[in-house]
C-alpha cells in the first residue's frame, strides 16, 4: 500500500502518467522493407517517444523463420512490413498476439480484412501489385521488344536478364509464386516457372534487389513489386514499371506483435504509431511508393493505383496457410530450386 502511494506521488510531482511511464524503456523490432523507410520509421518513432528501437531489417521469409525459432523465448516484439502472407502463416501458428488497435476503424477495407481473417493477429499497413522494372537503357542497345505480359518474360531474348528473389526468403517472390498458382494453375504454373528459369540469372534473398540490380544495369530486369521498381525510377535510374497483362497479384504489407513479447506495452506504442495517417504519408519521403493503409493518408503521386491495374482476386487465407506454403515451397525447391543457374 505505501509502495502504490509513493509510487502515485511520484507520478505527480513529475507529471508523468502511469501510461508514459510504462512508455520508457526498448522496443524489439524486425523490419522487413527496404533499409531506408526502416531507418526513418525507427527515427521518426523514437523522436516522439521515450523508447530506444532495436531495429534489425530482414526479409520476410527470414523474419517469419525467426519468430518461429524463438517462439519458447521471444526476442522480438514488432514485426513490422514485409508481405502478408508469412505474417498470416505466423497468427495460423499463434506466434503472434491477438491487438485491436483503436486506429482500426480508420483503415482501408483491405486493411481491415486482413486483421478479421487472422483474428487480429496481424494488420495492414500497406499494399502493393507485383510487376516488374526493366532497365530501358539495356534494352533498346540490346533491340528487346517491351515485356507487357508475363508469357514475354520466356522470350529466348531475355536469357540471363532476368532476376528475381527465392520464395523461401523473400515474400515478393512467395507472393509471385502464389500469383502465377492462381492465374495459371499449379501444374501450369510450375511449367512456366521452369522455362522463366532459363532466363533468370539470378535468385536472390531479398524481394526489391532484383529491380535495384536492373537500375544498376548489372541485369536487364527485376521481378519485384511495382513500387519498388518505381522507387528506382524515382532516383533518377532508367526503370520503367509493368504490370502484367495476364494480370497479378498484390501484397498487404502487414505488421504483427509478437506473442509473449517482452515489452507488449510498448509494441501496443509502437503498433498505433504505425497506423496513424501522418506516419504513413511519411513514408514516401523513403522513397517507399506503396499505398497506404490509413485512409487519412496521403498516397504518393508515384505510386501505382490498382484501379489501373488487373489485379486476381488474390486467395491470401489459402496461401498463407501453412500446409499450402509448404507444399509449394518444396515443390519450389525440387523443381526449380534444385536445377536453378
Amino acid at each position: 500500500m505505501r509502495l502504490t502511494v509513493l509510487s502515485t506521488l511520484f507520478l505527480a510531482t513529475t507529471g508523468l502518467s502511469a501510461g508514459s511511464a510504462l512508455a520508457a524503456g526498448e522496443l524489439n523490432l524486425i523490419c522487413a522493407a527496404d533499409v531506408v523507410i526502416c531507418e526513418q520509421m525507427k527515427g521518426d518513432f523514437e523522436k516522439t517517444h521515450d523508447i530506444k528501437v532495436n531495429m534489425v531489417r530482414m526479409s520476410s521469409g527470414e523474419a517469419y523463420a525467426k519468430i518461429r525459432a524463438e517462439a519458447r523465448n521471444p526476442k522480438t516484439d514488432v514485426w513490422w512490413a514485409g508481405t502478408g502472407d508469412p505474417h498470416l502463416q505466423a497468427a495460423s501458428e499463434k506466434l503472434t498476439a491477438e491487438y485491436k488497435s483503436p486506429m482500426l476503424d480508420q483503415l482501408q477495407d483491405w486493411a481491415k480484412r486482413q486483421a478479421e481473417s487472422s483474428d487480429y493477429r496481424t494488420v495492414g499497413v500497406y499494399a502493393g501489385a507485383l510487376g516488374w522494372g526493366y532497365n530501358t537503357e539495356i534494352f533498346k542497345k540490346k533491340g528487346y521488344k517491351e515485356p507487357v505480359c508475363w508469357a514475354d518474360l520466356l522470350s529466348p531474348e531475355l536469357k540471363g536478364e532476368i532476376q528475381i528473389a527465392n520464395p523461401n526468403s523473400s515474400g515478393t517472390a512467395y507472393t509471385a509464386l502464389a500469383s502465377l498458382v492462381q492465374i495459371m494453375g499449379e501444374d501450369k504454373a510450375f511449367e512456366y516457372l521452369k522455362a522463366l528459369n532459363a532466363n533468370v540469372s539470378q535468385y536472390t534473398k531479398s524481394g526489391s534487389a532484383p529491380v535495384k540490380a536492373a537500375a544498376r544495369g548489372e541485369t536487364g530486369l527485376g521481378i519485384v513489386f511495382m513500387h519498388d521498381a518505381v522507387a528506382q525510377t524515382a532516383e533518377g535510374f532508367p526503370v520503367k514499371s509493368i504490370a502484367p497483362c495476364e494480370g497479378t497479384g498484390y501484397e498487404i504489407g502487414s505488421m504483427s506483435i509478437v506473442k509473449g513479447a517482452r515489452n507488449m506495452e510498448n509494441a501496443k506504442i509502437w503498433y498505433d504509431w504505425a497506423l496513424k495517417p501522418e506516419v504513413q504519408s511519411r513514408m514516401k519521403d523513403a522513397k517507399s511508393f506503396q499505398l497506404p493503409s490509413n485512409k487519412s493518408a496521403e498516397i504518393p503521386k508515384e505510386a501505382p493505383r490498382f484501379e489501373d491495374i488487373k489485379l486476381i482476386n488474390y486467395d491470401f487465407k489459402t496461401y498463407g496457410e501453412p500446409a499450402k506454403r509448404k507444399e509449394l515451397l518444396e515443390r519450389w525447391d525440387r523443381e526449380i530450386g534444385a536445377t536453378a543457374n
